[in-house]
């Protein structure tokens, strides 16, 4: 009987290694222009017309679900009484459906009496064209404040927004909710916006250049630190990266568009989009540039360093640098290229800057993901996704010994037959295990 557990435990181990193998993280990178990697953990949800019918989203799950143009969908949170909470929605239209400068959605959370809590709107902007868009909405705890400060259900309402010239095709939903840990004990924290903060634009970098390839979503955001790094973006294209900010650092990231080798140098505005989200996937700033076939460059504007008071900020782009973190950036090419420029992917930089030392967090044990860890800079410094992060077990043997996903089938069918076989040899004849 101790045999045969044991030969349980190999097979076991070598079917998890198959299975992993057979999904490599890294392999999703061959997703083509336009294609979003959605978390692959997400669960289909449908949005309710009426909020009384609304299906419940859990704390921390990923969703998945649909929005027609012009619709409302309701969607249901549980809230407690003193955490700050956060609902994002992330739209992602078709890549070859049209949009106009007032298309996107509309993110609101509301008591069941209708009481709105907050709102945020996402749009396409002067860029007019179809790409990952995301919006959050948040409730924060205030002393003095009777609003939206009790526990218990809440509404999330998201609102597609578009133009009768536009796309009647339906948008690709994903939604997180998320709750923030709560504070230490004793701990007291302002209550109103920074006074000041460094606004001086970042010194251009100087250091070597590196290669590093983007994911398709924020699931499969490739991990960078600071430095130079070298990607390509084809038309109607957006890579996703992640940059571990903690509390009391401060961002700076720019991005180059190369100069294209073809002998055109017809006019595009809003080629590239450079976009920052933080660890709630709320949207924090964005830049664009124009590209006439030579280089160009756009940097976002200077924020405030990470701090839990910027959340009392009236400017949204101040009060979404909250909490510390993994921050998103995305880099977005404009499909109206392809027409003067091909098809083909144009190289760019990503130069990002991260200042000031750590400070401590101000929360009660485990920050989760609203916090940077020496494993965090780890993964940044390897430039790893979330996914091959979480990769543990039999599997980080096979990756570490560069074993594809053929070999591996192959090594767990021939330990499959040569247990079949011992198993046979040593069985007496009754059949039973011996």
């Amino acid at each position: 009987m101790k045999r045969q557990r044991n030969r349980g435990r190999v097979v076991a181990a070598v079917l998890a290694a198959m299975c992993a193998a057979a999904a490599l993280p890294g392999q999703a990178h061959a997703a083509g222009p336009g294609v979003y990697a959605f978390d692959p953990d997400a669960k289909n949800v449908q949005g309710a017309a009426t909020n009384v019918e609304a299906s419940t989203l859990d704390e921390g799950v990923p969703y998945r679900s649909l929005i027609e143009p012009g619709e409302k969908l309701y969607y249901r949170v549980t809230l407690d009484d003193a955490s700050a909470a956060y609902v994002s929605a992330v739209a992602v239209p078709g890549d070859s459906g049209e949009v106009a400068y007032g298309d996107g959605i509309n993110v609101s959370l509301r008591e069941t009496d209708d009481t709105r809590c907050g709102s945020e709107r996402a749009n396409f902007g002067s860029g007019e064209y179809a790409r990952p868009i995301t919006a959050y909405v948040s409730r924060t705890i205030e002393e003095g404040s009777s609003t939206c400060q009790e526990s218990g259900q809440y509404d999330v309402l998201v609102e597609r927004e578009c133009k009768e010239t536009s796309s009647s095709d339906a948008w690709d939903l994903e939604l997180r909710f998320l709750q923030e840990p709560r504070l230490r004990s004793g701990t007291s924290m302002p209550t109103d916006g920074p006074d000041s903060w460094p606004s001086a634009s970042a010194q251009p970098l100087t250091g070597k250049q590196q290669k590093r390839s983007g994911g398709a979503g924020y699931s499969e955001a490739t991990g960078l630190e600071a430095g130079r790094w070298q990607d390509t973006v084809a038309p109607g294209q957006t890579r996703f990266y992640r940059v571990p900010v903690d509390w009391g650092q401060q961002i700076h990231a720019t991005a180059g568009l190369s100069n294209s080798t073809s002998a055109a140098d017809q006019f595009v505005g809003n080629a590239l989009t450079l976009s920052l989200d933080n660890p709630a996937q709320g949207h924090v700033s964005d830049a664009t540039l124009s590209y006439s076939g030579g280089p160009a460059s756009a940097s976002l504007s200077p924020l405030p360093p990470v701090a839990y008071r910027n959340r009392f900020d009236s400017s949204s782009q101040v009060s979404a640098m909250r909490f510390a973190g993994w921050y998103y950036l995305s880099v977005s090419l404009s499909p109206k290229l392809k027409e003067s420029y091909g098809e083909k992917p144009i190289p760019f930089e990503l130069a990002v800057q991260v200042k000031n030392d750590a400070e401590t967090s101000p929360y009660e044990g485990d920050a989760g993901v609203f916090g940077v860890t020496d494993q965090d800079r780890d993964v940044a410094r390897k430039g790893k996704n979330a996914r091959e992060a979480a990769q543990s077990g039999p599997m980080k043997v096979v990756a570490a010994a560069g074993i594809g996903t053929g070999s591996v089938l192959v090594l767990g069918l021939g330990v499959w037959t040569l247990l079949a076989r011992r198993r046979a040899a040593g069985a007496p004849a009754s059949g039973r295990p011996a």
